[in-house]
């Protein structure tokens, strides 16, 4: 693994592809997620899966891993009788499983920069009902940010390159998260999920935006976990509003059924829309759910050629 550039000189520098979605990955591979724990059950149970998923992720191009630590939360892993000392030490695993992965990609002969990206999502997540894509849980910013911190504190003393502040449906959570990262020492980016020019909950994005204008820790700014067709739209406004990089990661386009716990609808990726999305701001570029290693090879083919 060669580091050369932190995250933030490198955004200055050009466009980095993130990686593609972490559960359709371990899917592919025979492991079941069906239940509230999702990716970060894995962490407990088969953490080398989780390592060969990020690896898989490196070879097809992507140059960021983000962690499965998406929906790992000490609420979480205390409902399945996995105590705070424990669920600490699960959530720093995620990192460093993403950190062997680079090892292992550079054994391989990868030698260009890769990064360790630790997800953070939202408190919907958490409660594993869907309520992560509509926001509004009546819980107020300060609650919020007390939920969201513990694990933040535990990722990141655990020396991720980036916090991933992802998938956030609400304003109100953004603002949490936020005050949350300030003064952790590591550089975040903040990623809303969308639709159209607003947030799940029904804000302006405009307005979303804004509230990381002049957050220092904040380093990109922008959506994942939303249709295709949302991206442009989104990558107009986050460039406009804070004048930060942009990150964009969407869905394949199906939909989620919360209730089946299963996607639906076709997919709408299309690997040359990457073009267009990085004219006009992005420059942390991948995939979110149901997207795979191949259509990350197709994006980093698409970037390069153009």
């Amino acid at each position: 693994m060669c580091r050369t550039l932190g995250l933030a000189e490198a955004l200055s520098a050009g466009t980095v592809v993130l990686d593609g979605g972490m559960s359709n990955q371990l899917e592919s591979a025979g492991h079941d997620l069906g239940d509230e724990l999702w990716s970060a059950r894995l962490l407990a149970e088969r953490p080398e899966a989780i390592t060969e998923a990020h690896l898989a992720y490196f070879e097809a191009g992507a140059d960021v891993a983000i962690t499965s630590s998406y929906q790992a939360t000490f609420e979480g892993f205390a409902r399945r009788g996995i105590g705070r000392e424990r669920a600490a030490e699960l959530l720093a695993l995620s990192v460093e499983l993403a950190r062997e992965a680079a090892r292992q990609a550079g054994a391989k002969g990868i030698t260009r920069p890769l990064w360790t990206a630790a997800s953070v999502g939202p408190y919907g997540a958490m409660l594993a009902d869907g309520s992560e894509y509509r926001g509004r849980y009546g819980l107020s910013v300060a609650e919020l940010e007390r939920f969201h911190r513990p694990r933040l504190e535990v990722l990141a003393a655990a020396g991720p390159d980036v916090l991933a502040l992802e998938t956030v449906p609400d304003a109100d959570e953004a603002e949490a998260l936020l005050c949350a990262v300030s003064g952790l020492g590591v550089p975040a980016w903040l990623s809303f999920s969308a639709a159209g020019d607003r947030t799940r909950a029904g804000q302006p994005l405009e307005e979303a935006f804004a509230l990381a204008a002049d957050v220092e820790e904040v380093i990109a700014v922008g959506v994942n976990c939303c249709a295709p067709e949302d991206v442009d739209r989104a990558i107009e406004i986050a460039a406009r509003v804070t004048g930060k990089p942009v990150v964009v990661y969407p869905n394949s386009g199906e939909t989620w059924d919360a209730e089946a716990r299963a996607w639906a609808g076709r997919s709408t990726f299309a690997p040359e829309q990457v073009r267009g999305w990085r004219e006009s701001g992005a420059r942390l570029i991948g995939g979110c759910c149901r997207v795979g290693p191949e259509a990350i090879t197709s994006v980093v083919g698409t970037l390069r050629a153009a």
